[in-house]
């Protein structure tokens, strides 16, 4: 038996016939007196948060649910219900879109932000920034938007909430001031102002809270479930078949050779 106990090993659930407790705590206990957010926390870190902690960490997860059926992941889960696929199918077809370009970039912002922070803060900005586009990419990741501008309005909101903590010492309030700085340095250098998006913002928080950077992108990927299972579910109620990215009127571009009849000889009937 020791060979099939030791088989799995985890800190994270024990169970028992009539017995189930997670991190230490009984279900029973959980169940009504913990949020969902609170049980994410507990699930993946192993404590508790206070209610302080909590709610910044609630609203980092509200803002990024949805962002409409432009977004790639969103518009996945559509097509995939379009095709027959139920809930899971479609939840599992969007989640596969969250990767580093569509997805990634809390996970990539909260990386920068310990960057600039093991060098030293804020004044280290533009050296960290420029050894990330040499390196990295010439992209800085939660910052600007394409379709969001002036500003994307989740992320004054969420930067706000980040404020309000540091003022009551929920967090130190560090990786707002180097968002910040990021955004001073991307206007100096761009000549434009650049502002913080809903990664970065949501970044700020997972990093002020303790979230090692690889969890921002699973919690992103949770977050955006949501808007996720209710575009899926809007869809199967609208109904359609097969439903591509484009109406079937609309055609791509074609680039290649022209259209040559004839360039193939019939063969002979013999």
């Amino acid at each position: 038996m020791s060979d099939v106990s030791d088989w799995w090993r985890t800190s994270i659930i024990e169970m028992e016939p009539g017995k189930i407790s997670f991190r230490g705590y009984p279900v029973e206990e959980l169940i009504g007196n913990v949020s969902f957010p609170q049980m994410i926390w507990l699930m993946t870190r192993g404590d508790l948060p206070d209610e302080n902690q909590a709610a910044l960490f609630q609203a980092a997860l509200v803002a990024a649910v949805d962002h409409g059926p432009q977004a790639p992941s969103i518009a996945a889960a559509r097509m995939a219900v379009t095709c027959g696929l139920p809930l899971n199918g479609a939840m599992a077809s969007a989640v596969n879109f969250l990767d580093d370009v569509h997805g990634g970039a809390g996970e990539q912002a909260v990386e920068l932000y310990h960057m600039i922070d093991a060098a030293g803060g804020p004044e280290h900005t533009a050296e960290i920034l420029a050894r990330w586009q040499e390196k990295r990419t010439k992209f800085i990741p939660g910052f600007g938007h394409r379709f969001h501008k002036p500003v994307d309005p989740r992320s004054p909101r969420l930067l706000g909430l980040v404020d309000e903590a540091a003022a009551k010492g929920v967090v130190s309030g560090r990786f707002a001031a180097i968002g910040r700085a990021i955004e001073r340095t991307l206007a100096e250098t761009k000549g434009k102002a650049v502002p913080m998006n809903i990664d970065g913002a949501t970044a700020v928080i997972y990093a002020e809270l303790g979230f090692p950077a690889p969890l921002a992108r699973g919690l992103f990927c949770l977050s955006r479930s949501v808007g996720v299972i209710s575009h899926a579910w809007e869809q199967m109620g609208q109904g359609g078949r097969n439903k591509g990215p484009t109406p079937p009127s609309y055609r791509w571009t074609y680039d290649g050779p022209p259209r040559v009849p004839g360039r193939i000889a019939p063969k002979d009937n013999q």
